[in-house]
């Protein structure tokens, strides 16, 4: 089992921003992460979903940083075709309560990392059996 723990797009972009409705619980369980020092570990496509988001967006910059900083440990995972090909089957047979796609891609990479909790409060990642952090 891994310790670390996988940024999800919802976590982020409501530690971010401020105006969404999970920034307080976002925020508070970002910090009790930050206090642990647990490695934080995502993927090319969540920060492409998060940059999308991001675009008209003050927190920009914010998203930026963040994948740097990722890059640089090696916390920025890329899917394997393994990954995808196993996300595909799950999505066309509606696991995780019929999660999207890019969930369906971070469940294999959780998995094959072997992750159990999620900075995220998506009932998806619950369905597939990983822990929410907020």
């Amino acid at each position: 089992m891994n310790d670390a723990v996988f940024l999800d797009t919802v976590g982020l972009l409501a530690l971010w921003n401020r105006r969404d409705q999970w920034h307080a619980a976002a925020k508070s369980a970002f910090s009790a992460l930050a206090k642990s020092r647990r490695r934080l570990i995502t993927t090319s496509l969540i920060m492409l979903e998060c940059g999308n988001a991001a675009a008209r967006q003050p927190f920009r910059e914010s998203l930026l940083a963040l994948r740097k900083e990722l890059l640089a440990g090696g916390d920025l995972l890329e899917p394997t075709p393994e990954d995808l090909e196993k996300a595909w089957t799950a999505y066309g047979l509606s696991e995780a309560a019929q999660a999207g796609i890019v969930d369906h891609v971070s469940f294999c990479i959780m998995r094959r990392e072997g992750l159990t909790d999620a900075f995220s409060n998506d009932h998806h990642f619950r369905a597939a059996g990983f822990v929410t952090l907020f």
